[in-house]
């Protein structure tokens, strides 16, 4: 139930349900990964539920697709629909650019994938992810297991070389295992603190051997929807400029979850 919610859950379902107002019969939709994403996927089923609407769905992760085709909705692999009218996604961090930080979910590579394979983005946050300057959140980085530990040591060595307060690489851990991605890959996780030009860093991320992908998404983002926890939502299109701020009414939205058996 929504007013049980704890004020940052109230603030990623706001964005969430504003976010799905984008959403048109006969799109072909991508699905983001994460606990943001995870609400949109839950009020995008509740318009299918209750409006009839009509859209195919790729989704970034298995856990999403596992999500979404619980609450009804068509999932298919992005081979079969090619291209996608819009991707809805969180993000980590996001700068006044639009520029984001993902992959705190693991998804990264399928989630860059499918959001470059997209005519827009928008990315749906709660509005301690805004940041004046990229790299508080740790940047995943996506590497083969093949000789992990030398691309490490090459990513700390290049590191040197770029606009970065902290240089610490560690990998990331499913308890006391390396977390694997659904390609069965590795994710190292780069502390950097402060990223000073990132779409640098994100093309001398990819030139290092090993490399999969990196979590850093330039120009990538159109839209951002900015939850907070008592409804409000803040709109903003990179494109066009323009800002809008409307509400959710967060106490008429207390059934969606128990009515999709939540």
């Amino acid at each position: 139930m929504t007013a049980e919610l704890s004020p940052i859950d109230n603030a990623k379902y706001a964005a969430a349900q504003r976010s799905v107002d984008f959403v048109e019969s006969g799109m072909k939709l991508g699905l983001g990964t994460g606990s943001t994403a995870a609400w949109m996927v839950r009020c995008l089923a509740e318009r299918i539920r209750n409006e009839g609407l009509k859209v195919t769905c790729v989704a970034t992760s298995k856990r999403t697709a596992d999500l979404a085709r619980e609450l009804g909705v068509t999932v298919v692999s992005l081979d079969d629909v090619k291209w996608l009218d819009l991707t809805i996604d969180g993000a980590d961090e996001f700068d006044p650019n639009l520029n984001l930080i993902k992959g705190g979910g693991a998804a990264l590579l399928q989630e860059k994938i499918v959001a470059t394979a997209s005519d827009r983005m928008i990315v749906i946050a709660d509005a301690a992810k805004e940041v004046a300057q990229l790299g508080a959140f740790p940047l995943p980085v996506e590497v083969i297991p093949f000789g992990w530990e030398t691309t490490k040591a090459l990513i700390e060595e290049t590191l040197y070389s770029l606009d970065v307060l902290n240089r610490e690489v560690n990998l990331r851990l499913n308890r006391s295992r390396p977390l694997r991605t659904d390609e069965g890959n590795l994710i190292l996780d780069l502390n950097l603190k402060r990223i000073g030009n990132p779409r640098q860093l994100a093309l001398v991320l990819n030139q290092i051997p090993g490399v999969v992908e990196n979590g850093l998404f330039i120009d990538i983002c159109d839209v951002v929807v900015i939850g907070n926890g008592d409804g409000r939502v803040t709109v903003r299109d990179i494109n066009s400029g323009r800002v809008e701020d409307t509400s959710i009414d967060l106490a008429q939205s207390a059934n969606i979850f128990a009515e999709l058996g939540d």
